[in-house]
């Protein structure tokens, strides 16, 4: 008999969700997956997450993956049983066979997350779940030669909250980009290796802090220097973050 792992990709608003992780007694992604899945087994399925989201945060492309034994339906089927059967919150966009060895979280090379801010004269209600709205101006070139100084490989513990269970801090960003997309509107898209607690919030404070002038454009090195959080801009609201890739074949080039 065949052996191997069944992986899915999936999108979802987080606005409902009290984050990836299951949690008793809240709604979660992998709580819903899994009551779903065990659905269809007719048996207990638990499932393993590429990234432990916060509550609030979206993903276009979160990845997950369980024991294909476990359920009955034939993974080319079950793109198509999902439709309809899970809340319209989480939607399965792509499944696929891996390897019995292949690990969603511990296999993954490089992950890409985006942050949307808003920065129109007044919020825009059709944003107002993906992006964070920002009442005063900012200086993009600031901004982005802040982001400039987080390249490479640091020390990250003054960019994650004290409830990070990672030991190592250390992690390599490969790109971020502060980007206008209208006059109202910056994407800020930043690709690592890995992602601490709240690390992507955390960053995206601090640089709307320099680009309004409230912290130097020159801070990055003295703050990721002094590993304390206290040194960092604020944490920027969940619902402006959203999951938007991670890579598998290739590293960062």
């Amino acid at each position: 008999m065949e052996v191997f792992n069944v992986k899915l990709t999936l999108a979802y608003d987080g606005t409902d969700f009290h984050g990836f992780q299951r949690q008793p007694g809240l709604r979660t992604v992998q709580g819903v997956l899994e009551t779903w899945l065990s659905g269809v087994a007719g048996q207990a399925v638990e499932v393993t997450g590429a990234s432990r989201t916060d509550a609030g945060v979206h993903a276009k492309a979160q990845a997950v993956q369980f024991d294909a034994v476990k359920v009955p339906i034939p993974p080319e089927r079950l793109l198509l049983f999902s439709k309809g059967t899970l809340p319209p919150d989480i939607v399965v966009t792509k499944v696929e066979k891996v390897s019995e060895h292949h690990h969603v979280r511990f296999d993954a090379l490089w992950k890409t997350y985006r942050y949307v801010l808003d920065f129109g004269e007044v919020p825009d209600v059709f944003r107002r779940r993906y992006a964070y709205h920002v009442a005063y101006p900012v200086d993009d070139e600031k901004m982005q030669t802040a982001a400039d100084q987080l390249l490479g490989t640091h020390d990250f513990t003054s960019f994650c909250t004290a409830r990070a269970q990672q030991e190592n801090k250390v992690r390599t960003i490969y790109q971020i980009s502060c980007q206008r997309q209208a006059d109202d509107l910056m994407y800020i898209d930043v690709t690592g290796n890995g992602f601490l607690h709240h690390m992507v919030r955390n960053i995206v404070g601090t640089l709307v802090a320099i680009g309004t002038g409230k912290m130097a454009v020159d801070a990055i090195p003295a703050i990721l220097e002094a590993k304390d959080r206290q040194k960092a801009g604020p944490t920027a609201p969940a619902h402006g973050l959203t999951l938007c890739h991670i890579e598998y074949q290739k590293r960062w080039s």
